[in-house]
């Protein structure tokens, strides 16, 4: 009887209509999927559990691939048919076997190798075999990579973009087979290759004639390389970053005919290059968008005055520079089109330089004075009355501010939605000024030592779109504040609560509340504990930065928990906890961990320390030199064979609070009283 009823219920089960959602078309289901991914990733795996429906769908619907492990892709490839990005940069070791199996994916174009090793030559030519619609390949810090590996990257015609950089075994036979075989690349990285010389670049540029992108940085270049260069008709974009080999005669020797497509140059930290030859680049290539010039040669008036020859200029970035008399007013002058000017750690900015440049800049969007220590009110003044629409402002540690100062920022640059006031003069009365800010979405304010939770009240109230908030050794902030940013700000992503020794499990339990936060820093926090963390654990399954370093009262629980729900994790600081073997070792089981600190963990013993390092599938490791001496050899090698790096300190051991630490409790101590 039971039986009979039983089929009874079946028969009518597969005779019943299916569900609304099964007669929807594809591109319905994708819509519903792609809003289920941007609210929660998780929510994919429990719609295709809904039915075979739903998981076929969830299966047409995937286009990103991003596993854990090589071993996996045969299954994966099988259960996503459709794919076509394909991540394996959480793979620290992919052998050649692995890229064999892409055979099963001939759908993919896009494919990311840019933090693996294991392969070489033989893995790239089954890859470039199995994917005839590649068009993307990254393959930055293949140190193994040589010239063989970049012949078989040749025989993908279709590439569009390559980057090599770090392959530093690369020499011009390589890039010349990349040249010939794959003329339609658009973007090309050689970051690093320190074998590359003018040979290479004047096969690269008769070949590729489409290039709108290169990078060249830290590379070997000389005067020989530019005419190649310059024969680069459709080249927009010109990173030269650390190219030692070019000086003044180099430049010199620019064709005011060449380069008039470009529009981004990049040649900061040259450090041959004076402003003779920057004056040599202004004249050769008017049609520039932006220029940086960081940590190279002394702004002098000459130089300055030749911006004007670049007159859409928008983007100018002198970081580290020295400015001579007049160098910065007349940049005022000469660059009226600048929508962001950065002036980091810059020498020789005063008020009046800087006052007379804003005035002139009236649609400034972006301006970056941190470390300008010269810098007072007045210039403030000047920067919030001439550019109310800024959306950028950096000015960390401009320590001659003063908080009364700070408060016309909230008053007339309303428009703001990046900030940085680390280690400035910033009270509550400037926070509460600041709450006009509505747009904010990051906010730095670290070594602020006289802010409260009163003003980080203002800040929650008005501010709900903040995604970024570093509160790092601002002392005076309690629960109270946090639990007010948790509440007022749920799209938070990351904040820095480092040292803010006033802090408990309170503040973790609302901050659990922030499903989207993914970085979380409460170093030298000694309250918080275990269940505070579970409670970050099981409410924030998106976390990927957790450092958690000098947390005494974290133990093993804690990493229970992370290792049940933070299946995100990629970065943790265990240092100087209370975590023994047995959380160690929980801890592996979170399959894309790829750096951990493990620093001065007395409860860890060699053994624990040996179990977990094989069991891991980590990229870096950093350990007390201590180990070294206790881990057998061989153990080494084989978790050094798999990808992994190990980083090894001899920091002795510190108990109490880190000499800076006791300066700062000093000085907010005075204040308060």
């Amino acid at each position: 009887m039971a039986a009979r009823d039983a089929k009874r219920r079946r028969l009518n089960l597969a005779l019943s209509p299916p569900p609304p959602l099964h007669d929807l078309a594809d591109e319905l289901l994708f819509l519903i999927l792609d809003s289920l991914a941007a609210d929660d990733p998780r929510a994919l795996k429990s719609f295709a559990l809904v039915s075979r429906a739903c998981h076929a769908a969830e299966s047409r619907h995937r286009r990103l691939l991003r596993p854990f492990r090589p071993d996996l892709l045969p299954s994966a490839l099988a259960r996503y048919p459709h794919v076509s990005r394909l991540d394996l940069s959480l793979c620290p070791r992919v052998p050649d076997a692995a890229l064999a199996a892409l055979s099963a994916a001939p759908s993919l174009s896009t494919v990311d190798l840019s933090r693996s090793r294991g392969f070489g030559a033989a893995g790239l030519a089954a890859l470039v075999a199995a994917c005839p619609n590649l068009t993307d390949l990254d393959l930055s810090n293949g140190l193994d990579l040589g010239d063989a590996a970049a012949a078989e990257v040749a025989k993908a015609r279709r590439l569009h973009r390559l980057s090599l950089s770090r392959c530093k075994r690369l020499t011009d036979m390589g890039l010349g087979c990349i040249a010939v075989g794959c003329p339609d690349l658009r973007d090309l990285s050689l970051r690093w290759c320190i074998g590359v010389t003018h040979l290479g670049l004047d096969l690269l540029a008769l070949k590729c004639k489409k290039l709108n992108v290169l990078d060249l940085s830290y590379t070997m270049i000389v005067k020989k390389c530019f005419p190649a260069i310059m024969k680069l008709q459709n080249l927009q974009v010109l990173l030269l970053v650390g190219c030692n080999g070019i000086d003044d005669d180099a430049l010199s020797s620019l064709d005011q005919q060449c380069s008039r497509s470009l529009q981004v140059l990049d040649m900061s930290n040259s450090c041959n290059i004076t402003h003779v030859g920057i004056m040599s680049v202004v004249k050769a290539m008017p049609n520039l968008l932006e220029l940086n010039l960081s940590y190279c040669s002394p702004v002098t008036p000459p130089m300055s005055s030749s911006f004007e020859l670049i007159c859409k200029l928008r983007t100018l970035k002198l970081d580290g520079c020295q400015f001579m008399a007049d160098g910065l007013k007349l940049i005022g002058k000469s660059c009226i089109s600048l929508r962001e000017l950065s002036l980091s750690k810059c020498s020789g900015v005063t008020d009046t330089d800087l006052s007379f440049v804003v005035s002139r800049l009236k649609n400034l969007l972006k301006l970056d004075v941190t470390c300008c220590h010269k810098i007072t009110d007045v210039s403030l003044a000047a920067i919030t009355t001439s550019c109310p629409s800024l959306i950028s402002l950096r000015m960390e540690s401009c320590s001659l501010l003063s908080s009364k100062g700070l408060q016309l920022i909230g008053k007339r640059c309303t428009r703001l939605e990046e900030l940085d006031l680390t280690d400035t003069d910033l009270d509550d009365e400037g926070l509460k000024a600041l709450s006009r800010c509505s747009k904010l979405s990051s906010l730095k304010i670290g070594i602020c030592l006289r802010i409260t939770d009163e003003g980080l009240s203002h800040i929650s109230k008005s501010c709900p779109d903040l995604r970024d908030i570093d509160l790092y050794r601002s002392g005076a902030i309690s629960d109270e504040g946090v639990t007010c940013m948790a509440q007022g700000c749920p799209m938070l992503e990351s904040i820095n609560l480092s040292y803010c020794t006033k802090i408990t499990d309170c503040s973790l339990r609302s901050l659990s509340k922030c499903i989207k936060l993914n970085t979380l820093e409460i170093r030298g926090c000694p309250m918080v504990s275990s269940a505070g963390l579970a409670e970050i654990a099981t409410g924030c399954r998106l976390l990927s930065k957790l450092d958690i370093k000098k947390c005494f009262k974290i133990n093993d629980l804690g990493m229970i928990f992370l290792s049940q729900f933070s299946h995100n994790l990629r970065q943790i600081n265990l240092s100087y906890c209370s975590v023994t073997d047995i959380g160690l070792i929980s801890l592996s089981s979170i399959c894309g961990l790829q750096n951990v600190t493990i620093v001065h963990l007395s409860g860890v013993t060699p053994n624990g320390l040996i179990a977990a390092l094989m069991v891991f599938g980590l990229r870096k490791v950093k350990l007390h030199e201590a180990f070294k001496a206790m881990v057998p050899l061989q153990m080494l090698k084989v978790v050094e064979a798999r990808g992994c790096i190990f980083q090894w300190v001899n920091k002795p051991y510190q108990v109490a609070l880190e000499p800076c630490d006791v300066w700062k409790q000093q000085s907010q101590d005075l204040l308060v009283q």
